[in-house]
C-alpha cells in the first residue's frame, strides 16, 4: 500500500477506505466560489459492487493499492462466474459476473480482457474499449427528421439498448463503445 494525495486519483485506479476496497470510476475536482478546491471522486465497493460518492480535500491522502495487470481469455460463464484462462498458462480463474457490473452484455467468447489483481484477487476487469455488435432492432425514422438531428433507438443483439444515427438499420453491424453502449461508427466489412 502506498500513501497519495487525492488529486492523484484516477479512473480505474484502486483504494482502500474505511476498511474496505474500492475502485475509483470518475473523478472531478470542484472548485467552490470561496475555499479550497474539492476532489469528488465516484467509486465502486469491490466486495458489494455498490457505488459510492466521496469528498477528499486535494491535500488529503488515501491508501493507493498496488495492482497487477494480467490479459485472460474470456472462457465461457458458469451460474455467476464468469470463467477466464490464463493464455499463458492455460489455468483457469472464476470471476463473479457482478465485478463487470452493466457492461457484462458486451462480453463474448474468445475475447480477451483486462483482469486487475490486487495480491492476486481479481478486483476489476477491463473489457476492450469497443466491440462490433448486430443492431436487431432500430425505431424507423420519423418523417420531416433532418438526419443530423437525432439519434434513434435501437437494441443491439446482446439486449442493450442503445442510439443509432437515422441511416441505422436492423441487421446491420455497428462498433459501439462498452464503457456506455454509445454508437461509434458501422462496422467495417
Amino acid at each position: 500500500m502506498a500513501k497519495m494525495q487525492a488529486n492523484q486519483m484516477r479512473a480505474g485506479m484502486v483504494i482502500e477506505f474505511e476498511g474496505q476496497r474500492y475502485t475509483i470510476l470518475k473523478q472531478n475536482i470542484m472548485i467552490p466560489g470561496k475555499g479550497a478546491a474539492v476532489i469528488q471522486v465516484e467509486m465502486r465497493n469491490i466486495k458489494t459492487g455498490a457505488k459510492k460518492d466521496q469528498r477528499w480535500r486535494t491535500a488529503d491522502t488515501v491508501e493507493r493499492l498496488t495492482t497487477e495487470d494480467k490479459e485472460f481469455t474470456y472462457s465461457y460463464s458458469d451460474g455467476d462466474m464468469l470463467v477466464l484462462m490464463d493464455p499463458e498458462t492455460y489455468e483457469q480463474m472464476q470471476v463473479p459476473k457482478e465485478i463487470l457490473g452493466d457492461r457484462l452484455p458486451f462480453l463474448q467468447e474468445n475475447m480477451t480482457v483486462n483482469v486487475r489483481l490486487i495480491e492476486g484477487e481479481p478486483v476489476s476487469i477491463d473489457l476492450p474499449e469497443t466491440v462490433v455488435l448486430e443492431v436487431a432492432e432500430a425505431d424507423p425514422v420519423v418523417k420531416g427528421q433532418t438526419a443530423a438531428s437525432s439519434y434513434k433507438p435501437a437494441v443491439l443483439s446482446n439486449g442493450v439498448k442503445t442510439m443509432v444515427p437515422p441511416f441505422v438499420t436492423a441487421g446491420e453491424k455497428i462498433v459501439v463503445r462498452t464503457e456506455d453502449a454509445s454508437y461509434v461508427e458501422r462496422a467495417k466489412g
